[in-house]
């Protein structure tokens, strides 16, 4: 969901609102001259405005304003007079854009509404400027702060936490914004979706009331007890309850006002009012809820309607999908293909029974089908839905189903419903949000390994494509000249296949920005354009060492901007400027490696978590490795030094949950313990001491705890709700590291583990391409432990090397891969095509590729 902003900006990659959104839609604030004394920053999505000389607490109660789009400059300026002549600290977002974004259905909840956050002193200037800005904007509307709480009727809401930037190791292992305890201890300054008050903390008096409000707003009174939460967006939640006078269970849909808007401006409130219209033309037909009552909360509104029987369509693909490879069972197959394409007839004869009704669904996707096990199907959450003839625009829609804006009335259904028929074989139909006529590459594929009758698919495909795009269908994706080459397991194609993936991603390269070289995931807007992951440093890297050139003038980008002494930079090797460091010293520029290190070792490294992504594992492997390549003994003293704080850290075997992320620390590779043990492994050969491999192997023990076996062998990391194989927080990754300690240490558990991984890793279906989360990851894994050399010869390698062609996509005539969720390309390393890249190179290239650290 936290992608959705992202898509908007560009059609092609992932981008945040630049310097042309912000002159068209700031804020006249953000142009306004403030006077002498005062300053005004730029930070992140903020302008920062801070009088100069005044000393403030480090933590404090905290003002918040909200605002909508018609009263928000009202609110800012009140905001402005008020602090200014006052000296009290302030920081507003730049400009409507953003306001609209942190606004919309699937913004972060936590901060949803924010317009303004003010700085008080202490509690008397706290009460100061509630009561000041609230005789000046008081009652005006805004989203509801979900964190705060709110201050009479809005728009001011107070929370406590954190004034200055500073960071702790949660329980999680990872860091979050940190306020200090009484005693000086940093704890987590915990920014979620409800008001909480520290511990040591306590309620100013004159706020009581208003916390007394709050609670007051409930359910209590109404007929209605909520049993479980299914799903909460910014717009508000989704919630299983009982009706208690009938016993009867019920859905209950939740609208905050102000909140969740769309494109257009609609919030919750006028979406969900609009749902229960439609449900009510709709009354009678079987496929679709009953409208049963509509009732407010304090500001919420409530629709509750039928509860419909079944589980979402896209649940069946990991209960049903069958093996489509070597190992395939052609009656479990010919099953799953009868099911499959009877699922897609009930859904046409649902939505054909909501047309004749003159209404368009408009968001027809797996999650919003419910099929029972007799095969049953219901529809469910017509926020969007419209009468055919109404003109609506529709501004919501799952990316994977929606239909193109040429796709009016009744056909943007059926275009999704065309949709649905290749994703019940082939889920990845986000890809057509990028080529259209990928879909034809789809049903090819689908034909190869489902007995599905060709009309169905091609039928299928003509829907997708349209009538005025038919004609170079077939020259496009079958055959058509000048078409990029695909990853092949052969050797002879690897020097058109490198040259193609380098030439998009040198072809996307926007030197001339300075908040990224190469376009890749939406992280790379929070961790920085330079790291190894979703930076340049991650590019470059790839490109050299699979033999895909140097290129100064990127380097060169990559120097000014790595040598700037930003304060907010990040330390970690792979999000921050360790790993930097390691890819200029690759590259040969060691005096600017040097002096990021050095840089690097001034800071408070001790802060950090034990993870190989951000945290000290990275940290120690990176300055053992420069101690080696330099011969400096400092260097090694302060890896191993690093090491010993992080061998403090590990516990035992026991002393990790058997589940992975959510409330616990993550496993794997990159968050896990397998960064850990990787960084004891190199340690021992760095030193000879078997203590080390002690401490691996307590290390790797810990992420095997938190994985789970399932029915066909394989082995992948357990987070309960779901299971993963990936590279990055996925068994692929483990598998990398226990091989590395199996040539220095192995038992049965270990032998065990590693061919569960293996089984892990011989899928035929792995929804993204990426090197951290798909498909990319998986291929290093196997090229890495296969006993062939080179890898490309092992059949499970070169089964995997061939499916890449399913995410195959072009950009400016050269080979490209999309990133994460699919939604656009990417050319990172841990999302696109520069992590395939490296997986190729690491099963094809003609010298040893990896990750760093993890070759043998």
């Amino acid at each position: 969901m936290r992608y959705d902003a992202y898509c908007m900006v560009d059609r092609t990659f992932f981008d945040a609102p630049g310097e042309a959104q912000d002159e068209e839609y700031a804020f006249a604030a953000a142009g306004r001259e403030l006077p002498a004394g005062w300053r005004k920053v730029r930070q992140d999505d903020w302008l920062v405005c801070t009088p100069e000389g005044t000393r403030r607490p480090a933590q404090g109660w905290k003002v918040h304003a909200s605002g909508c789009r018609d009263n928000a400059e009202k609110i800012l300026d009140a905001i402005h007079e008020f602090c200014v002549p006052r000296g009290i600290p302030f920081k507003f977002l730049r400009g409507q854009h953003l306001l609209q974004l942190r606004n919309m259905k699937y913004a972060a909840r936590g901060a949803s509404g924010k317009l303004v956050t003010v700085y008080p002193a202490d509690e008397r200037e706290l009460r100061e400027v509630l009561e000041g800005v609230e005789a000046l904007v008081g009652g005006e509307p805004g989203p509801y702060i979900l964190s705060d709480l709110r201050f009479h009727q809005g728009p001011l809401y107070v929370r406590y936490g954190g004034f200055v930037e500073r960071h702790v190791v949660s329980e999680k292992g990872v860091l979050e914004p940190a306020i200090e305890r009484p005693d000086g201890t940093l704890v987590p300054d915990r920014r979620l979706p409800g008001f909480h008050v520290p511990e040591w903390v306590t309620l100013p008096e004159f706020l009581r009331p208003h916390a007394e409000a709050r609670r007051a707003e409930s359910l209590a009174g109404l007929p209605y007890t909520v049993r479980r939460p299914l799903h909460f967006s910014n717009g508000g939640g989704v919630y299983v309850a009982e009706d208690t006078r009938t016993g009867r269970e019920v859905i209950l849909k939740e609208a905050r006002p102000h909140a969740g808007l769309t494109a257009d401006g609609r919030d919750a409130v006028s979406r969900l009012q609009w749902e229960r219209d439609v449900l009510e033309r709709l009354a009678g037909v079987d496929a679709v809820p009953a409208v049963l009552d509509y009732f407010t909360v304090g500001d919420h509104h409530f629709l509750a309607q039928e509860l419909v029987e079944g589980r979402p369509l896209s649940k069946f693909f990991g209960l049903k999908y069958p093996e489509t490879g070597p190992r395939a069972d052609p009656a479990e197959i010919a099953a799953y293909t009868e099911w499959a394409m009877s699922v897609c007839r009930a859904v046409e004869d649902a939505v054909a029974s909501v047309h004749a009704r003159g209404i368009v669904f408009g968001d027809l996707h797996p999650y919003n089908i419910l099929v029972t096990d007799d095969g049953r199907v219901g529809l469910i959450d017509f926020e969007v839905a419209a009468p055919a003839d109404s003109g609506a625009v529709r501004m919501l829609g799952h990316p994977a189903y929606a239909a193109p804006r040429d796709r009016a009335g009744f056909a943007a259904d059926t275009y999704a419903l065309a949709c649905i028929k290749l994703a019940v074989f082939l889920p990845l139909t986000a890809l057509l949000r990028l080529d259209l006529h990928k879909s034809a590459e789809l049903a090819d594929e689908i034909a190869a390994r489902f007995p599905v009758p060709r009309e169905f698919l091609d039928s299928a495909v003509r829907e997708i494509v349209g009538a005025g795009r038919r004609a170079d269908a077939h020259d496009r994706l079958r055959g058509r000249a000048g078409r990029p080459p695909r990853p092949r397991a052969d050797h002879r194609d690897w020097p058109a296949v490198r040259g193609s993936l380098a030439g998009a991603i040198l072809a996307s390269a926007t030197p001339t920005r300075d908040d990224r070289l190469f376009p890749g995931d939406i992280a790379q807007f929070s961790t920085g354009a330079l790291n190894l992951a979703h930076g340049a440093a991650g590019v470059l890297y790839a490109l050299d060492v699979t033999g895909a050139g140097r290129h100064p003038e990127h380097e060169q980008w990559l120097l000014e901007r790595a040598t700037r002494r930003e304060q907010r930079a990040r330390l970690g090797f792979y999000d921050g400027l360790h790993g930097t460091a390691f890819a200029l010293g690759h590259l040969g520029h060691h005096d600017a490696a040097r002096q990021i290190l050095d840089r690097c070792m001034g800071e408070q490294w001790q802060r950090l978590g034990t993870d190989l992504y951000s945290g000290l594992s990275g940290v120690g492997l990176n300055l053992l490795h420069f101690a080696q390549t330099t011969g400096d003994s400092a260097l090694r003293v302060a890896a191993l030094d690093v090491a010993a704080t992080v061998a403090r850290r590990l516990g035992s075997e026991t002393d990790v949950p058997e589940l992975s992320g959510g409330r616990y620390p993550r496993a794997g590779l990159l968050h896990g313990s397998s960064g850990p043990a990787l960084l004891f492994i190199r340690c021992h050969e760095a030193t000879g001491d078997p203590a080390f491999l002690d401490l691996a192997t307590t290390a790797l023990r810990q992420d095997l705890r938190r994985c789970v076996t399932r029915d066909d062998g394989a082995l992948h990391v357990n987070e309960g709700w779901r299971s993963l194989p990936y590279l990055a927080e996925g068994s692929a990754g483990v598998a990398l590291v226990l091989d590395l300690l199996r040539g220095h240490r192995d038992d049965d558990h270990l032998q065990a583990a590693a061919a569960g991984a293996l089984i892990s890793s011989s899928s035929q279906f792995y929804v993204q391409s990426g090197l951290f989360n798909g498909r990319a990851g998986i291929i290093s894994h196997l090229a890495a432990v296969s006993p062939e050399r080179p890898p490309y010869r092992d059949p499970l390698v070169a089964a995997q090397i061939e499916a890449l062609s399913w995410h195959a996509l072009e950009y400016q005539g050269q080979l490209a891969f999309p990133g994460e969720q699919l939604l656009r390309l990417s050319m990172d390393l841990a999302t696109g095509s520069a992590g395939v890249l490296l997986a190729l190179g690491s099963a094809l290239h003609t010298e040893p590729v990896h990750l760093p650290f993890l070759g043998r």
